[in-house]
C-alpha cells in the first residue's frame, strides 16, 4: 500500500514537473511574439490602433451619406416613372 502511495506521489510530481516546463515553453513563445514594444503584435496593435484612430470621423459622416443617398433613390424613382411615360408617349405617337 505504501509503495501505491509513493508511486502515485511521484507520479503527480512528474505530471507538475512536465505541466510546468510546458508553461514555460509556451510562455517563451508568447513573449517573443508580443511581450517587448518591438515585437511584431506591438507593432500590429499599433498600427491597428492608429487606423482607428484615423477612421474614427467616419462613422457619423456614413449616416449623412446615407440619408442624402436615401433621398436620391427617391428621386430616382421620380425620374424613371417620368422617362417611362415619356417613352409610352413616343411609342402611342409613333403608333
Amino acid at each position: 500500500m505504501v509503495l501505491l502511495t509513493v508511486l502515485s506521489s511521484l507520479l503527480v510530481l512528474v505530471f507538475f514537473a512536465v505541466l510546468a516546463y510546458a508553461l514555460v515553453k509556451i510562455s517563451g513563445t508568447l513573449e517573443s511574439i508580443g511581450g517587448t514594444p518591438t515585437s511584431w503584435l506591438a507593432k500590429l496593435r499599433l498600427g491597428l490602433r492608429a487606423i482607428e484612430r484615423e477612421t474614427s470621423h467616419l462613422a457619423p459622416q456614413v449616416v449623412k451619406v446615407n440619408a442624402g443617398l436615401t433621398q436620391i433613390a427617391g428621386g430616382l424613382v421620380s425620374v424613371d416613372k417620368h422617362l417611362v411615360g415619356t417613352i409610352d408617349a413616343v411609342v402611342r405617337q409613333e403608333a
